[in-house]
């Protein structure tokens, strides 16, 4: 009997025991393709050699250093080497153990800084509806992913939730990309208005959804005006790119897509490539400087943060998506799988939509194209796609209530960036494969 505690306790999951290139192999020697880098996170793949040498190096010599009483030089390196990668102006690296740490320091970041500067009632926190940026409290009250959220809504902090920028679903038919664009980001200065612009602290956004509504990227000019709107109103842009960021969408931030540079971006899943658990929340000078000229302490941190051993690995992992060219192969290979999918589900009666950047895909599910009619939710397509893929050998990442938290269906695809031709094919042979089964 195992006494281990598994997320679902009614379906035991088999053993792991061996990674190998984009492949994961259990006990019984079968072997699955991770379609979905587990949930966007093995870059790599696993096996990596440099990588694995970087993790032993420290663990023999400086195993742990409390952040209280010292830096470390794997931590330096680390942030050395994100700061000269960060969009412009990012050049303070705060380290944490996970994405949803990430997001819970960039909050209290966010919050300090305006009290630093003396703007205490600067407080609130906007975010978009069907985002999700963790599952700590704070970070889970700042998302949007409603079935996430409503066991625990009792315990969340108050946050404004705006419409996500979802072109699929909203955009009406007389709008372009672009006006549908200004019309959604718009919607943030109407509510920084309604709350009281003096009272908001912050804007939260994923440059690209992840798995809540399934590797959704913003139209032209989003983000733009998302950025102009912050500004005007004096606004932290805070970006998530915890799922989509390091390389994922084809290069190592996902906001340099839209030629905009966040007060805070957050970071962790690809940062590690699976091999560490580590995260990084990036932030300006001024916010830094504030602290500095200010209390002269950031009220906020944990244990393991900027854990020697995950700063070497992570050290490795960046220059493999930087110097070794890994983030431009993601967005290469990403156009490959796409192609490949468009020509196998680009007219199949049931895909609504294929989307995303990079390898980071998305592709929604319907009960009827013409009306983007989304399947019954007890009908529980997602898990049943989730199943028979995994069946076929094929990890990939789907997931239910896209549309509004209980309705919609999708499967996100974020496999290794090391991925090969024969691998797009495989992916998109056993997915097919899958969906055959359950429709």
């Amino acid at each position: 009997m195992s006494h281990i505690f598994p997320r679902a306790p009614r379906s035991l999951p088999p053993t792991a025991v061996r990674g190998e290139g984009v492949y994961i192999y259990d006990s019984t020697g079968k072997a699955y393709l991770d379609g979905s880098g587990g949930a966007a996170v093995s870059c790599l793949g696993p096996g990596d050699r440099d990588v694995a040498e970087a993790i032993r190096r420290p663990s023999e010599t400086l195993a742990f250093a409390h952040t209280g009483f010292f830096t470390s030089e794997p931590a330096e390196a680390l942030a050395d080497r994100l700061a000269a990668h960060a969009p412009p102006g990012l050049d303070r690296v705060y380290l944490v153990s996970g994405g949803s740490e990430a997001v819970e320091a960039a909050l209290k970041l966010a919050r300090q800084y305006f009290l630093e500067i003396g703007q205490p009632e600067r407080h609130r926190v906007i975010a978009r509806r069907q985002s999700y940026h963790g599952n700590t409290l704070g970070a889970l009250a700042t998302g949007g992913n409603a079935w996430r959220r409503a066991p625990f809504a009792p315990m969340l902090v108050e946050t404004s939730h705006i419409a996500p920028c979802y072109a699929y679903r909203d955009r009406r038919d007389d709008e372009s990309l672009q006006a549908y664009g200004l019309r959604v980001a718009d919607e943030l200065e109407a509510e920084i208005l309604r709350l009281g612009p003096e009272t908001v602290a912050a804007f939260v956004a994923e440059p690209v959804v992840g798995a809540t509504a399934g590797a959704v990227p913003p139209v032209p000019g989003y983000f733009a005006r998302i950025r102009e709107i912050c500004d005007r109103h004096g606004v932290l842009l805070l970006l998530d790119e915890v799922m989509c960021g390091m390389g994922r969408t084809g290069s190592l931030f996902a906001c340099a897509q839209e030629g905009i540079a966040p007060d805070i971006v957050t970071i962790a899943k690809g940062l590690g490539a699976g091999y560490q658990p580590i995260g990084a929340a990036l932030c300006t000078g001024a916010s830094y400087d504030a602290i500095v000229a200010g209390s002269g302490f950031f009220q906020h941190g944990h244990t393991y943060n900027g854990h020697p051993t995950a700063c070497a690995a992570a050290d490795v992992v960046v220059t493999k998506l930087t110097e070794g060219g890994l983030a431009e192969r993601a967005g290469t290979m990403g156009g490959r799988l796409r192609d490949a999918l468009e020509a196998a589900f680009g007219q199949h009666p049931n895909v609504g939509d294929i989307r995303g950047r990079g390898l980071f895909l998305g592709m929604e599910f319907v009960r009827d194209r013409e009306t983007k009619e989304p399947f019954d939710p007890d009908f529980g397509l997602h898990r049943k796609l989730k199943a028979a893929a995994f069946d076929a050998g094929l990890i990939c990442y789907p997931m239910g209530g896209t549309i509004d938290g209980r309705r919609g269906d999708h499967v996100l695809l974020a496999p290794p960036f090391i991925i090969e031709d024969d691998h797009v094919g495989e992916i998109v042979k056993k997915l097919g494969r899958a969906l055959d089964t359950v429709l």
